[in-house]
């Protein structure tokens, strides 16, 4: 049971504008299905306070472990995390209670302008210099040096951090010509009028598991689990397991070059098959190993094994291909 069971369920979260956005969302969610009011209790991490690259700090883990340790103390009764932050072991104190439906999973360009990416590539031939797209992530820097090369042209990737004020300031101050956000983001902060392209990810797939949440709760509570639960969306969770195995088969950690969408395919209303997609590629974009492979979809939250098996399928094609020697040190 709840360490609080008379009063408010305590709802761990990340202190950022977008967390307490994400968090607030679950929270109107979970005082549906328990009835009992939720608070939240905000937790500064490591990766909000560190100011290296996610790559040079670990990226794994930086953003949950914090929120982990307060699950575990009993400070909280369940947190709410970006799933893609989430390391792709769950370690057996606690449980992915629920993965609500999945957001739009996409990356999202900010750019001056109004400028789409082709645009923006295109650029150089005017401007005499490459366009300067900031982002933090080796996946995208990877995929986008990929589609400005496929273009005949090349961008400046730039790495940076911050939370979403911060990196759209750099546009709006010109020091740099777009940045890449994920879409999911922009749109729980309300942000989407600001997006002047939202990419496909047949140009660039996003990380594992974007757009989703993760609920986590003790293991030992099977009350609040069973009340969690009600939370979960198979069909989002089918898809995130099938990209999550993939990353983890791949040794890979959530800072690494790696992208991975899941799509559910079927006529009308009716999911019948799951499409999982998945890309390696080194740093400059000048070699990627990009893959997929089709499945049936599960009937039930418990049916994790077809997503699981496609994952590990899929990574062991990728390997085989050289995605290993692509990624640089792998996560072990």
């Amino acid at each position: 049971m709840s360490n609080n069971p008379a009063g408010a369920l305590r709802l761990g979260t990340r202190r950022s504008k977008l967390a307490m956005a994400q968090s607030g969302l679950v929270a109107e969610q979970v005082r549906r299905v328990t009835g009992r009011p939720v608070e939240l209790v905000e937790i500064t991490t490591y990766g909000d306070t560190s100011k290296e690259q996610l790559a040079q700090i670990g990226g794994t883990g930086v953003f949950v472990t914090a929120l982990r340790d307060a699950l575990l103390e009993g400070r909280i009764d369940f947190a709410v995390h970006s799933l893609k932050d989430l390391p792709t072991a769950q370690p057996d104190q606690l449980r992915l209670a629920a993965v609500p439906r999945r957001a739009d999973p996409r990356d999202a360009l900010i750019a001056r302008d109004g400028l789409r990416f082709e645009e923006l590539a295109a650029s150089v031939r005017t401007t005499g210099r490459p366009a300067r797209i900031g982002t933090g992530s080796p996946r995208r820097m990877s995929q986008l040096a990929a589609w400005a090369r496929s273009l005949g042209t090349e961008v400046d990737t730039v790495p940076i951090r911050g939370n979403i004020d911060t990196r759209i300031g750099y546009v709006r101050s010109g020091e740099l010509d777009a940045v890449v956000l994920a879409a999911a983001g922009m749109e729980r902060t309300g942000r989407l009028d600001e997006v002047t392209e939202l990419i496909g990810p047949d140009a660039v797939l996003p990380a594992p598991g974007q757009g989703a949440l993760a609920v986590e709760c003790a293991s030992a509570d099977a009350h609040l689990a069973t009340q969690l639960a009600e939370l979960d969306d198979p069909h989002t969770r089918a898809a995130v397991t099938a990209e999550r195995t993939l990353l983890a088969a791949l040794e890979a950690g959530c800072s690494a070059p790696v992208g991975a969408l899941a799509d559910l395919l079927g006529d009308g209303q009716v999911v019948t098959e799951m499409r999982l997609r998945g890309v390696v590629g080194t740093i400059d974009g000048e070699t990627l190993v990009q893959l997929s492979t089709t499945g049936p979809v599960p009937a039930s939250a418990e049916g994790t094994a077809i997503p699981e098996n496609m994952g590990r399928e899929l990574a062991d094609e990728m390997l085989a291909k050289g995605a290993a020697g692509l990624m640089g040190e792998r996560a072990l």
